[in-house]
């Protein structure tokens, strides 16, 4: 994915679900970038996601810093089976391309 394309926050939410579940524990900045992420613009997200219970965040000591760690949690897992798979399942993610390829294709065929 482009660092221009746009990605729903749904997608979001769901992205960083399986990346936990594939990978159990990853420190904020390999989940971040797994996600294609950015600190700045997406911490809300995380932020919302921990205080729903959908992921579990943990630090760790490290030298005089601490290591923020993310893990997903059994009701981020449902939460993902029950309403994130269905939705997407209904509302496919569209590749930004094609999108504006098919749109191209309308407007050319309606001239």
């Amino acid at each position: 994915m482009s660092s221009h394309e746009y990605r729903d926050r749904v997608y979001i939410r769901k992205d960083i679900i399986l990346k936990l579940t594939e990978y159990g524990q990853l420190n904020q900045t390999s989940l971040l970038s797994f996600c294609g992420l950015n600190l700045v613009k997406h911490k809300d997200i995380l932020d919302d996601m921990e205080v729903k219970g959908i992921i579990k965040r943990s630090e760790e000591p490290w030298g005089n810093k601490k290591i923020i760690k993310y893990s997903v949690t059994e009701k981020g897992r449902q939460f993902c089976r029950q309403i994130l798979d269905p939705y997407e399942e209904m509302f496919p993610r569209r590749n930004i391309k094609e999108a504006f390829f098919r749109k191209e294709l309308v407007k050319n065929d309606s001239r």
